[in-house]
């Protein structure tokens, strides 16, 4: 059995590293120190048709999560992931440097964690769309280029509001994507089927 230490790790890497995991082995056991993740393991697992279990280990949780009793999986009953691609189902627009009201450096994390999730989706967006104080995170030092760079080498484009990265000075910090202006992003977010905003 495949073992994963996720003590430490917040949401949704424990997941995530399980899923990867479950693409090359039978079954996986993952270490995690909170309830929330063995829940979200769960819906997963749920999700996949796959065999779920949780055992308490000390302060911690052990999930074990596997395709089947040692028996060959029937790939009928189980969803299977589809191959990462950009696809033209949605866009993403950002549109600040935080997610959701409160903490603003909790907010910072979690959108942090969002883009690197987007990564991880099985489908991609075709494009994001980055305006007002999201801008700040096409440039330079910021913590999301490195996820921004995996993303367009799977073929999404990244664009950044002109207007936006003149206003806040940043206009020759941009590290990645393309610059745009506003017409041209109300015709991209018009023509999408769906728009995701974090």
């Amino acid at each position: 059995m495949y073992k994963i230490d996720a003590i430490g790790k917040a949401c949704p890497l424990p997941v995530i590293e399980t899923k990867k995991a479950l693409k090359e082995h039978e079954a996986v056991e993952t270490l995690v120190d909170n309830e929330i993740a063995t829940q979200n393991l769960k819906k997963m697992a749920d999700q996949l048709g796959y065999i779920y279990q949780m055992e308490p280990d000390n302060d911690n949780y052990r999930v074990k999560i596997s395709k089947g009793n040692g028996e060959a999986v029937d790939t009928e009953e189980i969803k299977e992931s589809p191959e990462i691609v950009a696809n033209e189902d949605y866009i993403v627009v950002v549109d600040t440097n935080i997610m959701g009201r409160g903490s603003d450096e909790l907010g910072k994390n979690l959108l942090k964690m969002f883009i690197y999730s987007i990564t991880e989706q099985d489908v991609l967006p075709k494009q994001i769309i980055f305006y007002n104080g999201g801008v700040s995170l096409v440039t330079e030092g910021s913590d999301s280029l490195e996820d921004l760079q995996a993303l367009a080498d799977q073929d999404v484009e990244i664009y950044a509001c002109g207007a936006c990265l003149n206003f806040f000075e940043l206009t020759e910090k941009v590290a990645i994507g393309e610059i745009t202006n506003m017409y041209r992003i109300v015709e991209m977010m018009r023509q999408a089927p769906k728009v995701m905003k974090p």
